[in-house]
């Protein structure tokens, strides 16, 4: 009977729908785990097809394709260590989230997920049907036992694994980024273990796909709770953990112990994750944004500089007389210190031609937000034509504040592709420039330094679409609007709740109004990254038309 058992756990990044690349890079793992002298090598979740795939794996050809390439890659593991990867199971019975194990060109075991998430961004009751809890399979004379993802996350499946003979349990994820997400896992998975007595690997993604970000953060927990080993979050890591078996069954030797960053420098990082990689994954390699000398497209270029290298990333200045010299002198000094391209398009023709235009039929109105629209749409048209000229991605620059109370022009500012600051508050913009500014890692591609100029940290913001405009002229200070929106969204408080919590009625009915009418403007807006357990999209699914208000 052995006693030492290697496990090579690979935390890498998957293309969804990138079938043969995918398969490429696990037998790529497969190999060095080999040349390591592994007894098994593991991949995450659903890693042949990619994670999440939504509907696409409802398509019978997506799925043909899938498991024919699962099959070819597991004829090629001969001679050398098991893999165990993730990839669809169909049958008459049923359409699965398997995770399939190979050996010797054979397939030992496929093991089928049973707790389902259908909860925030999770659907999966839609694609998959519940499996049937698998026992353990063995590997080299152990029995490891594979809760797949959120079968960890509840007492059953690890209890059963545990009753039927597992002496190790190996849990593969597909598990994405959410502020605070990792204490989350550590939580639940700790329970399993002191439950089953048996060591776990809990093993996840990394990279970008639409919105989500999965952050890897990998670890190893011995029996009572105690952590073996720790993976660091966001990057590519192969790595291998050794098992030993004592008088009271197996326990992980101590390996990497990688530090894990603050909550500020992982969002920071997941911006820059999921813009890159929505970027490659789409086949785009540079972008162009709308550089205002506002703080929003300062920190959204400054993302983009460190996801794709400042020669990448294409600012455009697009003044009217609104702009005040301070912004164009703000933006011109944040595009030198961080060596990007900057042009200058004026709008002030292009608005004239649309108000003559218009103007039989804008006679006898008064001027108000319809002409300042035009000059944000107008913007957005500019903009377009260069990301359709040049094949340059036009990123957007709302924040979250903004997409909450429709302080963005659908079809002007909101135009484009993507939006990495999409889940970030108003006030958490403001603060990830101050920790930017003062903090430099070696994956960022832009330079170091204070790269967003104070003064555009420091002065109060303004759409300058109208004479001498502040932002607080149409909203409260962002201190208080973000609290409120943080109830509202975050935590679906009632308004009786938040007038608790100190914030004035008045205040918070106009916060609320404008937050449900503008879900018809977020419905069409542009992806971005998730930063939290409530992002607009998939984890907040309001109706368009509700005339339901909160009176209490």
């Amino acid at each position: 009977m052995a006693d030492r058992f290697r496990l090579t756990m690979a935390q890498l990044n998957p293309t969804v729908g990138a079938l043969e690349a995918n398969a490429e890079k696990a037998f790529a793992a497969w190999e060095e785990g080999k040349r390591a002298g592994a007894d098994m090598v593991v991949l995450p979740e659903m890693f042949l097809t990619g994670y999440q795939t939504q509907d696409l794996i409802a398509k019978p050809a997506f799925v043909r394709d899938a498991v024919a390439a699962m099959e070819a890659l597991g004829a090629r593991i001969t001679d050398g260590p098991a893999l165990g990867i993730g990839g669809p199971y169909w049958t008459e019975q049923g359409q699965y989230n398997a995770y399939w194990v190979w050996k010797d060109g054979a397939l030992v075991a496929r093991m089928l997920k049973h707790d389902l998430p259908h909860h925030g961004i999770f659907d999966e009751y839609r694609i998959y049907d519940t499996g049937q809890i698998s026992g353990p399979y063995a590997i080299n004379g152990v029995r490891i036992g594979t809760p797949i993802c959120e079968d960890a996350w509840h007492p059953d499946v690890a209890e059963t694994l545990a009753e039927t003979g597992a002496e190790i349990l190996i849990v593969p994820n597909g598990s994405p980024y959410h502020r605070g997400k990792l204490d989350v896992r550590m939580t639940h998975m700790v329970a399993r273990v002191v439950e089953t007595g048996l060591p776990l690997a809990y093993l996840n993604s990394v990279g970008g796909q639409d919105d989500q970000v999965f952050d890897g953060a990998s670890f190893v927990l011995n029996r009572h709770g105690q952590l073996a080993a720790q993976f660091a979050p966001f990057d590519e890591i192969i790595d291998h953990v050794d098992f030993e078996r004592d008088g009271e069954g197996w326990a992980c030797v101590a390996g990497r112990d990688d530090p894990q960053p603050s909550e500020w420098e992982q969002d920071y990082r997941a911006m820059v994750e999921s813009l890159g990689d929505y970027l490659r994954k789409s086949g785009f390699s540079k972008v162009v944004l709308g550089l205002s000398g506002g703080i929003d497209s300062a920190l959204v270029a400054t993302i983009a500089a460190d996801a794709l290298g400042p020669e990448a990333v294409h600012c455009v200045m697009l003044p009217s007389e609104y702009t005040s010299q301070g912004s164009l002198d703000h933006a011109a000094d944040l595009a030198k210190r961080q060596g990007m391209r900057l042009d200058t398009v004026r709008i002030d023709g292009a608005r004239d031609a649309v108000s003559d235009a218009l103007a039989h039929l804008m006679e006898g109105t008064e001027p108000d937000v319809t002409e300042e629209n035009i000059q944000s749409r107008l913007r957005g048209v500019m903009l377009m034509a260069l990301s359709n000229k040049f094949g340059e991605m036009l990123l957007t620059t709302g924040n979250k504040s903004e997409m909450a109370v429709g302080y963005a022009t659908i079809y002007g500012d909101m135009a484009g592709g993507y939006n990495p600051i999409k889940d970030l508050y108003k006030t958490r913009v403001f603060e990830t420039c101050r920790w930017r500014n003062a903090n430099y890692r070696d994956w960022m591609k832009g330079p170091e330094g204070e790269v967003i100029p104070r003064e555009i940290i420091d002065k109060p913001p303004s759409a300058e679409l109208r004479p001498d405009q502040k932002d607080e002229d149409s909203l409260p200070p962002y201190p208080v609007l973000d609290g409120i929106l943080e109830g509202l969204v975050e935590r679906d408080a009632s308004v009786a709740d938040l007038v608790a919590e100190g914030y004035e009625r008045e205040t918070i009915k106009k916060v609320e109004h404008l937050l449900y009418i503008s879900e018809w403007k977020r419905h069409q807006s542009a992806p971005g990254t998730r930063l939290s357990s409530k992002a607009f999209w998939l984890d907040r699914r309001y109706p368009i038309v509700n005339r339901w208000r909160d009176h209490g």
